[in-house]
């Protein structure tokens, strides 16, 4: 009896039931996506962000120390005061070598151009290394793409060089011109515009560099762009002072400071730092995201449950004859409730199901246009999307069956209007 009373209710009242399963459809379908979004969007944007520089820096350890004599500045010079070219391929070898997606060394020196020193800085600009048997390619192409280059790249082995603009604009220099770096001849193949001090500099190949500062083999400064989870308050903790469980889940997570911490492990005597204001802000934008995101959720599942709300209040003024019957007939508050919270998550099961699959079309639609890759839903958010469906559909249904329950059959069945505590 209990299922064909079910039986009937689905079959009397399609219009209802549609448009209650549309409503619920719709809001678990958005949060649906968006729960996908939220998995993905981390790794997704902080790619994205990676693409405006560096978040780590590694520079020797004898470069923070600084010594104060009345009013100069004095650092000490040492065979300390330079990283080593020749362990630049270790990178890739740390625990999150494959996090790594871009490196650049730097050295930076002085030469004499028409009896004016000028800041030349060496780097790579698409060099390619080996590791074992992994071939990559390091240089400032790949970790700064937003550099503005009218021209074209130097060679890494060539003695060829880019111009700041403002320098060349205050030297009158164009792209083909040769100039003389303390005596040596170079060649122009470019004009370089980063917003940055690299306007005021001569950009040459590291080699070029190393050979005019007569340092062989030494770098001052690498700038890494690493892939890396958002900060916490776990991440900001002293590793030298976690337990070994601890240590081991801090060394094993993608944190900026795990991170330079294992290229510490590379380079001896140096210091390697997270980029603070770039890592803040990734933080705070997909902090932000993922609230909106959740924002975006919240309000479509309150918008099927107010849908469905409307839907049951309508449907048990229909159905006061019916509810009046079954309590005539000895049904008790339980079997009547249970009747209608049966018919609710039946109908929750439904568009569940319709509205994760629909959701997982959304999220991939939302990851090819934004991220140029499409985002796929996990198999294991379905049960958390049918409880949520479930949570709606009960939660919009729970005044109308609380009102159906006190309904007196006497005042019912007499054609009285519907009263709740008559």
């Amino acid at each position: 009896m209990f299922l064909r009373l079910l039986y009937q209710s689905f079959r009397r009242q399609q219009r209802r039931k549609l448009l209650a399963g549309i409503a619920v459809m719709l809001g678990v379908a958005v949060a649906t996506a968006m729960m996908a979004v939220a998995v993905s969007v981390g790794d997704k944007i902080n790619r994205e962000l990676r693409s405006y520089g560096a978040n780590i820096v590694v520079y020797p350890e004898d470069a923070a120390l600084n010594v104060r004599i009345g009013d100069q500045q004095v650092k000490p010079a040492s065979s300390g005061a330079h990283l080593q070219e020749s362990s630049l391929p270790k990178i890739k070898g740390i625990f999150w070598g494959h996090n790594i997606l871009a490196f650049a060394p730097f050295l930076y020196t002085e030469v004499e151009v028409n009896g004016h020193l000028i800041p030349v800085a060496g780097t790579y600009f698409a060099k390619a290394l080996h590791y074992g048997s992994e071939e990559f390619t390091a240089g400032v192409e790949k970790l700064y793409p937003w550099w503005k280059l009218e021209g074209s790249w130097p060679d890494d082995e060539s003695r060829n060089v880019l111009l700041g603009s403002r320098l060349a604009e205050r030297w009158k220099k164009k792209i083909g011109d040769s100039l003389y770096l303390s005596g040596n001849p170079v060649h122009v193949t470019g004009i370089l515009s980063t917003g940055g001090t690299e306007d005021n500099e001569i950009v040459a190949p590291l080699s070029l560099a190393q050979a005019l500062a007569h340092a062989p083999d030494a770098i001052d400064k690498i700038y890494v762009s690493a892939l890396t989870k958002p900060e916490d308050a776990f991440a900001r903790r002293d590793p030298e002072k976690l337990s070994p469980a601890d240590h081991d889940r801090w060394y094993c997570s993608p944190y900026a400071n795990s991170i330079a911490f294992q290229l510490r492990e590379v380079f001896p005597h140096a210091r390697a730092e997270q980029i603070r204001q770039a890592a803040q802000n990734e933080g705070a934008v997909l902090s932000h995201i993922s609230g909106l995101m959740l924002l975006i959720s919240f309000a479509a599942l309150l918008a099927a449950a107010l849908a469905v709300a409307a839907a049951m209040a309508t449907t048990i003024l229909e159905r006061r004859h019916e509810v009046g019957l079954m309590k005539s007939l000895g049904a008790t508050a339980s079997s009547i409730a249970a009747l209608f919270v049966s018919e609710a998550s039946l109908l929750a099961v439904a568009a569940g199901l319709i509205g994760f699959l629909l959701g997982d079309i959304i999220a991939r639609s939302i990851g090819s246009a934004v991220f140029n890759s499409p985002i796929n839903v996990s198999p294991v958010l379905l049960p958390i999307v049918l409880f949520l469906a479930w949570l709606v559909t009960i939660g919009g249904s729970a005044a109308a069956i609380r009102r159906a329950l006190k309904l007196n059959p006497v005042m019912v069945l007499r054609g009285d209007v519907l009263r709740g505590d008559a």
